[in-house]
């Protein structure tokens, strides 16, 4: 849910295949997520009017609400986190990780 609140508050409007996309997920997994979120009042759907075939997903004012909590409650967890780190070892941290993920992904 987070990633799906995040790319649409960074995006505003997004189609269901783009925010498929931006998320890593399959279309039907989106569906499922968004008919959830939609339900819970946190999103809306509509047909493109320029195309029809197309969803377009947007926040509700509800949906904009949960994503600041969200993001409150991320950032609190973040300064946790890094508790008794320095600049430097954050950034060491992020080299590391990085070399982790290019160690592990395929090309």
């Amino acid at each position: 849910m987070w990633l799906i609140l995040i790319t649409l508050k960074s995006r505003q409007l997004a189609n269901q295949r783009q925010l498929a996309a931006a998320v890593g997920i399959q279309g039907a997994t989106l569906t499922h997520h968004l008919n959830a979120m939609e339900s819970a009042g946190v999103l809306t759907r509509r047909r493109d009017p320029d195309n029809r075939r197309v969803h377009l997903v947007e926040l509700t004012p509800a949906g904009d609400a949960l994503f600041l909590r969200l993001r409150e409650a991320a950032m609190t967890f973040d300064e946790q986190l890094r508790a008794g780190l320095s600049d430097r070892d954050v950034t060491q941290l992020h080299r590391l990780l990085g070399n982790l993920h290019d160690n592990v992904t395929l090309t």
